[in-house]
């Protein structure tokens, strides 16, 4: 059972239960984690189970009657299920829970069944039924009397069965029998009620003497024994699918008649036989239970044949009642189990598959019997040659051609392009499934195989290539499951091969990946400096006035200009400007299949404007069928890991670009414009940490992680191992780059909004600098001496000052606005590597305690850290009144980069 299906089957449980609050459903969901195991434990004794169960019962009849009522029919998983509620009912603590929360269930049905009924007017328990109400009322139960026979019932099943198969085979009609085949009831071949030969009994048979009362009714029951009603033995009607009864004449000999009761059953089988071969020989059935009803059929004509042997006999006077028991009793066992099975394959509406299962149940339950073990094996033999000729279809050609719904695979209308278009398509997952039910028990070990070798061999028929397994055997049903083992293991071998063959040389996988690694995770350094150059002015603009033909122009311009342009699938890379930024993508994405999927789809795309910076990303045209695993889900988080990478990128040249404008600041002396140096620290603290940021999730997340991925798909045997490792890898990347918390990814983009922020206004205040120099330079060609250095430096600080004093976080100074951008820098870096801190410890994210090794190197920030949970635990303890001394001065440490 996958983690989803325990998450999936634990949260409805409690809310079965209506649990709410505790512990909530993440500890039950460990629990089973640790302890499930890679081996089948559903296969139980559920014999002390049942009797535990009925002890502890208040009715154990109506449990025992109901647990043989679903073993009858075949019911899956009953066994566990009984050993299941065996085991609650020796914990006692569970069984407590579980009668409070039965009692609060009865109490709010009741309330709300109480509510329910006040709101309908009820007639008065006085009031009299007119004479044309009672008529009405007559016409109405008559009509739902009629409904209800035996005969519509079959017609309404058979036209449910007829609509469900022409829906799934929308383009081809199935094949139906006329009306006349149910409408003619003397075809059937069993017992016509009330027209039988009971009304020429002239002579009455109490009169007769015992010599002709044996002879009569020999002669009745061979007419009995193929279906016809006789003289003195009547079958009587049916009400259901019940077994056949006769009323024998009450006058007949007593000896006589406890001979004839020992007859009958073989009668009353043979009625019920004939009945479940005229029902199921219908198309509606599917061709599983005409094979079987075939089969039976054949063995039918056996009885027939004997009966006319006795018939010739009776002829000839050499036929008593004795020896017609004597020759009766080898066929009695025969058509009993016949008839059970016709019960069993009626009661759980068996079809296809699961018709086959319950034939090769019975085939084991009959080990001991020789004989009937041989029926059931001639019988499952017979129904099984359908199921696998689409078996041998499916695996070896990879065609399924299942009109009638009874193979284990079923097909879903799905298309291929959508695979590209929706994050959400489950294209590998849906297109084919298993239908459990239809599943043979002795084909329940390779299901999944089944289902993977005919997907495998699908694809390829889907690209063109018609592929025949050449190791292919006519599968025949035997009770040595190893015969299927080895053949199915062989034709998925050949797919997995064949579809791994085509992937990976035919359709270059691995060039394919390589090609999106090199964009998509900026492994191309000199391509994304050309491309970053020609389209910084372009990508500063809102995402409203980008021309999107321009960015396709200049990537095209940068990958011909570039190492990139020696890769063949450049061409399919393309721009996509995103109507979301990162952390609301990622919201989205986290919300898929949730409860605020449809909130976020209905939400706003952002409710600021976004820049093109923050917009921008790539996308990738895939065809088919590399399409299969480089899907829409994939390339959403390959697009995830370029955006976070390429703001990084951003900042960091940001930073860069506010150093070269700095150094001119250098000319002027310290002690005349002191505030530089704060800026100059802030400003490497800042680049240092984006430049760490950076190499932490290039060198030891990615490229150690795709080393990974390459050296498990040269080992991978087949697609869904390729596509298992590609997720793994992708997942990895993602958590590591700390883009699966969405707590993390906020405060890693509040450090990102500091530090465009503080090379926003560093560039303003270098700009109006130069601005300044150069006018000063003008102005001092008409003055004979130069004014001093300090009085230039403070007029230009003043005039930006003036100039820039609406930018957002600019204080009253400069030095004051460079002390704020510290401050909000400090504050959110020590939340950040607090959280990296916790999630390191607590979570297992080992990889993360690098990022804190590499950015607090000096113990700089551990200091702080220590110093901010001090001061916090101070203030949540009781003041007590300390004397006060001269406040020591704050350390400040110079960061410096790697």
């Amino acid at each position: 059972m996958s983690e989803f299906r325990i998450h999936h089957d634990v949260n409805e449980l409690l809310s079965l239960l209506r649990v709410h609050g505790g512990e909530g459903a993440e500890v039950y969901i460990d629990l089973l984690q640790k302890n499930r195991t890679p081996y089948v434990t559903t296969t139980v004794s559920a014999h002390s189970a049942k009797v535990k169960i009925a002890e502890f019962s208040r009715t154990p009849e109506d449990f025992l009657k109901k647990y043989d009522e679903l073993k009858s029919k075949n019911t899956r998983n009953l066994d566990p299920l009984v050993y299941l509620l065996s085991k609650l009912t020796e914990d006692k603590e569970t069984l407590q829970y579980l009668q409070q929360n039965a009692r609060e269930r009865a109490e709010l049905a009741a309330a709300a069944a109480a509510s329910s009924t006040t709101s309908l007017s009820a007639p008065a328990p006085a009031a009299r039924i007119s004479l044309q109400e009672l008529e009405e009322l007559r016409k109405q139960l008559g009509s739902v009397a009629a409904g209800s026979t035996w005969q519509q019932s079959l017609e309404l099943t058979r036209k449910m069965l007829r609509d469900k198969q022409n829906k799934k085979n929308s383009g081809q009609r199935l094949p139906v029998f006329p009306a006349w085949v149910y409408e003619r009831p003397t075809l059937v071949g069993d017992f016509l009620t009330g027209s039988g030969f009971s009304a020429d009994a002239a002579v009455p048979v109490g009169s007769l003497p015992l010599a002709s009362q044996e002879a009569a009714i020999v002669e009745d029951l061979l007419y009995v024994l193929v279906g016809v009603d006789g003289r003195y033995i009547t079958a009587q009607p049916l009400t259901g699918r019940q077994s056949r009864t006769f009323l024998v004449d009450p006058n007949l000999d007593l000896s006589i008649r406890e001979l004839v009761n020992r007859i009958l059953p073989v009668a009353s089988s043979y009625s019920t036989v004939t009945r479940f071969i005229e029902e199921k020989s219908s198309f509606e059935y599917g061709q599983v239970n005409q094979a079987l009803a075939a089969a039976m059929r054949t063995l039918v004509k056996e009885h027939l044949i004997l009966v006319s042997q006795l018939e010739q006999l009776q002829r000839q006077g050499l036929l008593s009642l004795p020896k017609l028991w004597f020759y009766v009793q080898p066929a009695l066992r025969t058509v009993d189990i016949l008839a059970s099975l016709a019960t069993s394959v009626d009661k759980g509406e068996c079809v296809g598959g699961a018709t086959l299962s319950l034939l090769h149940d019975r085939s084991f339950n009959y080990t001991g019997d020789s004989q009937a073990q041989e029926l059931c094996l001639y019988l499952t033999k017979a129904a099984s040659v359908p199921y696998f000729e689409i078996l041998e279809k499916w695996i070896y050609r990879g065609i399924i051609n299942d009109p009638y719904s009874e193979f284990m695979v079923e097909e879903h209308e799905l298309r291929k392009e959508k695979i590209q278009e929706d994050y959400n398509d489950r294209y590998w997952d849906q297109r084919y499934t298993v239908v459990q039910r239809q599943i043979p028990s002795f084909l329940q070990k390779m299901a999944g195989k089944v289902l993977s070798t005919g997907k495998y061999l699908n694809v390829v028929r889907e690209c063109g290539h018609d592929v025949t397994c050449p190791v292919a055997k006519e599968v025949i049903y035997t009770l040595k499951e190893r015969a299927y083992v080895e053949q199915i293991e062989k034709a998925f071998n050949y797919a997995s091969k064949v579809l791994l063959d085509f992937l990976m040389e035919e359709q270059e996988l691995v060039a394919h990946l390589r090609s999106i690694k090199r964009y998509f995770l900026m492994d191309q350094g000199d391509f994304f400096v050309h491309f970053m150059d020609l389209t910084e002015e372009e990508l500063k603009k809102p995402v409203d006035d980008i021309t999107p033909t321009r960015l396709e122009a200049l990537l095209e311009l940068a990958l011909r200009m570039s190492t990139a342009n020696t890769d063949p699938f450049k061409d399919d890379l393309k721009i996509d400007l995103m109507p979301h930024d990162l952390i609301t993508q990622l919201l989205r994405v986290l919300a898929i299949e949730t409860k605020q999927e449809k909130a976020m789809v209905q939400a706003d795309p952002t409710e600021l404007s976004l820049s093109g910076l923050e917009a921008f990303s790539f996308d990738y045209v895939v065809k088919w069928p590399l399409s299969l695993i480089i899907n829409r889900k994939a390339l959403t988080r390959y697009q995830m890991l370029f955006r976070h990478m390429f703001y990084c990128k951003h900042v960091e040249r940001q930073l860069c670009s506010v150093w070269l404008s700095n150094k001119a600041a250098k000319q002027h002396a310290l002690h005349s414009a002191k505030w530089f140096a704060s800026a100059f620290t802030l400003r490497q603290r800042m680049l240092n940490f984006v430049q760490n940021i950076q190499y932490y999730m290039m060198f030891e997340v990615m490229e150690p992680t795709w080393h990974i991925l390459e050296k498990n798909l040269k080992s991978a045997s087949n697609i869904d191992d390729v596509l298992g490792h590609h997720t793994s890898f992708l997942d990895t990347c993602l958590k590591d780059c700390m883009l699966t918390n969405p707590e993390l990814l906020k405060v890693f983009s509040k450090l990102m909004s500091v530090c465009v922020m503080f090379t926003n206004c560093m560039q303003r205040f270098a700009q109006s600098m130069s601005l300044d120099d150069e006018l000063g330079r003008r102005a001092l060609e008409h003055v004979l001496g130069p004014p001093p250095e300090a009085e230039r430096a403070g007029e230009r600080a003043r005039k930006h000052l003036a100039e820039h004093g609406d930018a957002p976080q600019l204080a009253s100074s400069f030095e004051a606005t460079v002390s704020k951008f510290d401050k909000n820098f400090s504050a959110h870096l020590l939340d950040l590597l607090a959280r990296l801190s916790l999630y390191s410890t607590s979570d297992c994210e080992h990889s993360m305690a690098s990022v804190i090794s590499r950015l607090d190197f000096n113990g700089f920030y551990t200091e702080r850290l220590e110093r901010l949970s001090a001061e916090r635990s101070q203030k949540a303890a009781p003041q007590v009144p300390v004397p006060r001394g001269p406040p020591a001065p704050a350390p400040r440490v110079a960061v410096t980069a790697q």
